[in-house]
């Protein structure tokens, strides 16, 4: 259901499933950077006229009611289907429980993209089912890995070429969220299916490279039996070092990489990003060291929310294709198995 805007470019609506957390109150932290969710990013786009949300919780329908003017509310996704024309973007933006069955609902409503939280589904067989149903019905899927979009990232993918070859990447995620229990795989609360998936997605972006046959080392278990450490350690043919670590028993929270190459070194996460080369020593005679690289400038913001919404658009545009793949989402939830696997 495309609209005309002033200036004859289309005005595609969107839907949203999930008027949660992603869905809809992030957007109000002060903290992050804007906009942090689904609601704000679709809302901030001028080619987009957000007309509907649908969620089984009713304060949180209610609160995005009186914040979104004119739009309708719907106490299920079903009923929002029946009662609306179908959207050209629905945004599925649910607990990990829900999203194979929004995701299939979304897909058999047959709008011209859907874009779903991640990660894709509990597992990857779940994943498979809504890549088939997606095929099937000729609806395609964005996931919002988010860092794809972000411009700090971006920044680092093409300044890759600029240290040499690749010795080593490492990728870090600490938090206080536990990293796996056999208990919580029915709701996927767990830290390497929520928080996991973004450290292995945006590795294998970066390096353009699949992930896979991980050795697995440094398992922590608490007196629950309960995974709150781990290391796995992949190679790949342009990096023969990469590892991932996570832990789930830190007081902070903290995402990051450090991919250092022969001639030079990135450091990035949230909130920071350092850019090195390699220069004449200022401590060392006959020697060289990294330097950061005064050239780089970043961007006061990186865009990350609002450039997967234009990606959105420039697809349906048919101006680009979608930077963040369903196909690539399962991939990535076949790493976190393999990891997963060695925690038995």
């Amino acid at each position: 259901m495309s609209l005309n805007s002033k200036n004859n470019s289309k005005i595609y609506t969107a839907a949203l499933v999930g008027t949660g957390h992603i869905g809809f109150s992030l957007g109000f932290d002060k903290k992050r950077e804007q906009p942090a969710s689904h609601t704000m990013a679709l809302l901030g786009n001028k080619r987009i006229k957000l007309i509907a949300a649908a969620d089984t919780d009713s304060e949180h329908l209610a609160d995005w009611k009186k914040f979104v003017k004119g739009a309708e509310t719907f106490s299920s996704s079903e009923e929002m289907y029946n009662e609306i024309p179908t959207p050209d973007i629905i945004t599925v933006a649910v607990n990990e429980d829900s999203h194979m069955k929004e995701c299939l609902a979304a897909i058999e409503a047959k709008p011209r993209l859907i874009i779903l939280e991640k990660p894709v589904a509990l597992n990857s067989i779940q994943a498979a089912e809504i890549a088939e149903a997606a095929d099937k019905a000729g609806v395609p899927v964005m996931v919002n890995h988010e860092r794809r979009f972000a411009a700090d990232y971006n920044m680092a993918k093409t300044y890759l070429k600029n240290i040499g070859t690749l010795q080593s990447v490492r990728g870090e995620l600490y938090s206080g969220l536990r990293i796996y229990g056999k208990e919580f795989e029915n709701d996927g609360a767990y830290s390497l299916l929520h928080d996991g998936t973004h450290l292995v997605d945006i590795i294998s972006w970066l390096l353009d490279e699949k992930l896979s046959k991980p050795l697995v080392t440094g398992i922590f278990k608490d007196d629950k039996d309960v995974v709150r450490n781990f290391s796995a350690h992949f190679s790949t043919p342009s990096c023969a070092v990469v590892t991932i670590s996570m832990s789930g028993r830190s007081r902070f929270f903290s995402f990051g990489l450090d991919i250092l190459g022969t001639e030079g070194r990135i450091c990035l996460g949230n909130g920071y990003a350092k850019f090195y080369r390699r220069k004449e020593s200022k401590l060392y005679t006959g020697f060289f060291s990294l330097s950061k690289d005064r050239s780089i400038h970043l961007p006061k913001k990186t865009g990350y929310f609002s450039n997967m919404i234009q990606n959105a658009v420039d697809f349906l545009d048919k101006k680009e294709k979608l930077l963040s793949s369903l196909s690539a989402a399962i991939e990535d939830l076949k790493v976190l198995e393999e990891i997963k696997a060695k925690f038995i």
